[in-house]
């Protein structure tokens, strides 16, 4: 990854450790693709995507999450990482619908600002050997990888703002939206 790369500018650091990408990762939404960066309304995201894991070997397994580490408000990220998506046990070689779904996935619905929702894929020690948490806010990617002895190998983030959203990074709170 260079210094350039979106993921990096945006998600590095902020949610994940610095890793190399070692498993291509496809993620669609409606047949959408979703590239890094990518701006998708919460209309277009009503339903879980499909996502396909590449790799070799099915004998490895995966765990993908999805996060908002920008909930509820990017100014003021008190939920931060919110965690909209878990499944476990994923075969290398197939995709999320043939993993077990630990958290069903709930849709992002962002009220304020431009929400990073991201997407990360961690190689599992074995079947069984991941549990979802209690809660969904305050959710860490770091903690969770140590907790489980996970390894990242691939992520991935599109932006999602509210449907008549427009514009940067900044806080409007709720009361002065469509003054």
């Amino acid at each position: 990854m260079s210094a350039a790369d979106p993921l990096v500018v945006h998600v590095i650091q902020d949610v994940l450790d610095p890793f190399t990408s070692t498993v291509p990762l496809r993620i669609a939404y409606n047949n959408r693709l979703v590239l890094a960066g990518a701006e998708l309304r919460p209309s277009a995201i009503v339903s879980k995507p499909r996502v396909d894991i590449g790799g070799s070997d099915m004998r490895v397994l995966y765990t993908l999450i999805l996060v908002d580490p920008d909930a509820p408000s990017p100014s003021h990220p008190s939920l931060r990482e919110y965690l909209h998506w878990m499944v476990s046990d994923i075969p290398g070689t197939t995709g999320a619908s043939f993993g077990q779904e630990l958290l069903v996935y709930e849709r992002p619905e962002p009220r304020s600002g431009i929400h990073r929702m991201v997407f990360v894929l961690f190689q599992q020690l074995g079947r069984g050997t991941v549990f979802a948490p209690d809660v969904r806010h305050n959710f860490s990617c770091r903690n969770f990888a140590r907790q489980h002895h996970l390894n990242i190998v691939a992520a991935s983030y599109f932006n999602c703002q509210r449907e008549g959203g427009s514009g940067g990074r900044r806080f409007r709170p709720e009361s002065s939206q469509g003054e």
